[in-house]
């Protein structure tokens, strides 16, 4: 059973408390987040650079998002043009149907995938191993990942949670003829020469998409490792797979949006590769696929998208900053959350894709410190959008606001019935120094232990006096 099969956001609180329980997790978790960050502040030394490379990522992402289904449109188009076949899904079973039938026509049996959260998204090496069809993962923290059947825990890097005993451990109990050893070019040489026969037998290749250029019909891919150049250019089918938000209008807005990814991402001011696809191999070309295919998944993002505000979830081009630099997921990782995207981007992309109802724990799982905020890249207003879902996820929708999935899920009948009765006591003077008068007198009654409140924090105690009381006796002082 995968990790993502075995966690989910229902149970996030549990899950949260055994990650916190679990030492090794933490010291994995610190150093790796310490080490990102450094990386991120030294790629963003100068603040007033810093400022400009983030205002031109936000300007982009608002800009192309404000022309999203005009621009969708032209990069059918244009990927058509190209030789591209362009698929439209509304699910993730639409889009997993879609990559079989694609598939079965071409007898595929074995896939070599890139990195691909919404392959991930979707499910996908599931649906495929229903049908007898094998995907293998070629981004080395995939395929660690995939080796243990695990899941991944962040976006840009999949295995961030083991440390290199555990990866060793793991090539050892997998990999014929490994010995042990915690030398990491070692390692990553031994995942490489497993990999590198898997290309020439693939019959099908997958990646995800960095960025969709309506302008020219061209999907660029983001990577550092090789491999998502191998999977799209060896086997003979290639097929990527990417959300409707990731269009941008022309290729003179990539570079902005790529050097404000690696630097958020990895602290780089350029990846080692960075690739731009724009159709099937022509006559005279030495490499490359016979047929390229393009799914664009919807999953929830049109209701995002239908919303101004929430909107702006889809800016983001996950780099995962928002992750490295939260205290909750700083401490507890990415499975704890049981979702695809995990940390502060997942707490509000999640909804959207899941429904409130299953994911009405996760946008309470914040302080609300504003630090995701601070370093999103794209500016996404993390801390605003969490409080408008956890309104969201206990009200009905507002007056002309179409109603999100799970909407008012996470009200409970005790909870409203307090907040009536309190709204009662505060808009009626004499009801409300009663009830406090009361209380004060009692206050002995009240119990030592208040559920989940009291776990951290001291049962409140009220003043003897109220302030009420206290002003009016020193007026008559």
């Amino acid at each position: 059973m995968s990790t993502q099969a075995k966690f989910s956001p229902r149970n996030f609180h549990p899950q949260a408390e055994a990650a916190l329980a679990d030492p090794v997790l933490r010291q994995n978790f610190r150093g790796a987040m310490d080490y990102l960050r450094t990386k991120r502040r030294e790629a963003f030394a100068d603040p007033a650079e810093e400022a400009a490379v983030r205002d031109a990522a936000e300007q982009i992402r608002q800009r192309c998002l404000s022309h999203l289904p005009a621009l969708l449109e032209q990069l059918e188009a244009r990927c058509q043009e190209n030789g591209i076949q362009v698929h439209w899904a509304q699910t993730p079973d639409e889009a997993n149907t879609i990559i079989y039938e694609i598939a079965k026509r071409h007898q595929v049996q074995t896939i070599v995938k890139g990195k691909s959260m919404v392959s991930e998204e979707v499910g996908f090496n599931h649906a495929m191993a229903a049908h007898g069809i094998h995907c293998l993962e070629s981004d080395m923290g995939e395929y660690i990942v995939q080796l243990d059947g695990d899941a991944p825990s962040h976006i840009i890097m999949p295995a961030i949670h083991k440390n290199i005993q555990e990866v060793s451990d793991t090539f050892a109990e997998h990999l014929d003829g490994f010995t042990p050893t915690h030398d990491v070019d070692a390692l990553i040489q031994t995942g490489r020469r497993a990999l590198r026969e898997q290309f020439r037998r693939a019959d099908m290749g997958l990646s995800g998409v960095n960025f969709a250029v309506a302008e020219t019909g061209t999907l660029c891919l983001v990577e550092n490792e090789g491999n998502g150049r191998m999977c799209t250019t060896i086997p003979r089918v290639h097929v990527a797979i990417t959300g409707i938000e990731k269009v941008v209008a022309s290729l003179s807005d990539v570079p902005p949006l790529y050097s404000a990814l690696t630097r958020s991402a990895t602290g780089q001011a350029i990846t080692t590769y960075f690739n731009l696809i724009s159709g099937p191999r022509r006559p005279g070309e030495l490499d490359g696929p016979d047929e390229v295919h393009l799914v664009l998944l919807d999953n929830g993002r049109s209701q995002a998208y239908q919303d101004p505000a929430l909107r702006q979830t889809l800016q983001c081009i996950r780099c995962g900053a928002c992750m490295n630099h939260c205290p909750v997921y700083t401490r507890i990782g990415g499975h704890a959350y049981g979702t695809v995207y995990p940390g502060p981007i997942g707490k509000i992309i999640s909804p959207h894709l899941l429904g409130l109802e299953n994911t009405q724990h996760l946008i309470t799982a914040s302080s609300l410190c504003g630090a995701c905020g601070e370093v999103c890249p794209v500016r996404i207003p993390i801390p605003d959008l969490l409080q408008r879902l956890r309104r969201e996820a206990k009200h009905p929708a507002a007056p002309g606001h179409l109603p999100l999935a799970g909407q008012g899920k996470a009200a409970k009948p005790i909870e409203r019935v307090l907040m009536r009765g309190f709204a009662v006591l505060a808009t009626h003077p004499r009801l409300y120094h009663t009830f406090t008068a009361i209380i004060a007198r009692f206050q002995r009654l009240i119990p030592k232990h208040l559920g989940p409140w009291t776990r951290c924090r001291q049962v409140p105690k009220p003043a003897p006096k109220s302030l009420n009381t206290l002003l009016r006796q020193q007026r008559k002082e």
